[in-house]
């Protein structure tokens, strides 16, 4: 079993130098500015999670379908089936905005007011005829229920998006305010398994709002430059974890 060890690498020092946040670690600090600042300042990270080997087999086999459709400039028949007036985007940067060289780097860029070096690894962007560019992200899932973004934690999934148009925005490109949630929804009303899995894609729109980006980002270099450990989130599970952990013992 490994050994929980406190983090060393990347953590914050008020330098002149840029600082990697990534789209992640902005979630955390919305979730919890405490559990950010023990993470970022003094390297004590939440517990890893197991990787998701499913969902990331469908996130290659979509991004193949997409190349495919990307390479003949034409609309994929889903997009075409939501009347989507967009094709795949085609730009020589787009297997580093998608991580595909695996720098763990993505799209990214420095904003000038805290320094910080926001980054975020996207699954695709379309563009439109008028030249403007939606973000694009695919979710897999499986469930009997309507597909909907309205669940508590799939407001993550917005800012997500929120925090890719921002970025893609500050990177120099024209960005639709519209982004979709490509969903692969397991279908489990199957009588045999037979060796294979079958999806129903579904697409969300999003229409983003990018404005809270910059003011969380100057909140968060605040609490970074503080010597001071910031009140937990009430309903943060991992900070009640801890306090019910020291009463007990």
């Amino acid at each position: 079993m490994t050994k929980y060890k406190q983090r060393k690498r990347n953590l914050y020092e008020n330098t002149s130098e840029s600082y990697a946040i990534s789209r992640s670690k902005i979630d955390l600090f919305i979730n919890c500015p405490r559990c950010f600042y023990l993470d970022r300042k003094l390297g004590l990270a939440q517990p890893s999670m197991p990787g998701w080997p499913l969902n990331s087999a469908v996130d290659y086999l979509l991004k193949q379908e997409f190349d495919y459709y990307r390479k003949l400039q034409l609309p994929h028949p889903i997009m075409v089936q939501y009347g989507i007036d967009a094709v795949p985007f085609s730009h020589p940067d787009l297997p580093f905005w998608r991580d595909d060289v695996y720098h763990y780097v993505g799209a990214s860029i420095v904003d000038e007011q805290t320094g910080f070096q926001v980054q975020g690894i996207i699954d695709d962007v379309w563009i439109t005829p008028q030249g403007e560019l939606n973000i694009v992200d695919y979710k897999a899932t499986s469930t009997a229920s309507e597909i909907s973004l309205d669940d508590e934690f799939k407001q993550s999934y917005k800012r997500q998006m929120e925090v890719y148009q921002w970025i893609f925005r500050k990177m120099g490109f024209k960005v639709s305010p519209v982004g979709y949630f490509v969903f692969a929804n397991a279908l489990k009303d199957r009588k045999l398994f037979d060796n294979k899995l079958e999806f129903e894609l579904t697409i969300l729109t999003h229409q983003g709002d990018d404005s809270w980006v910059s003011p969380t980002l100057m909140d968060m270099k605040a609490i970074l430059e503080s010597d001071t450990i910031p009140e937990a989130n009430p309903d943060c599970e991992y900070c009640e974890y801890r306090r019910l952990t020291k009463e007990v013992e």
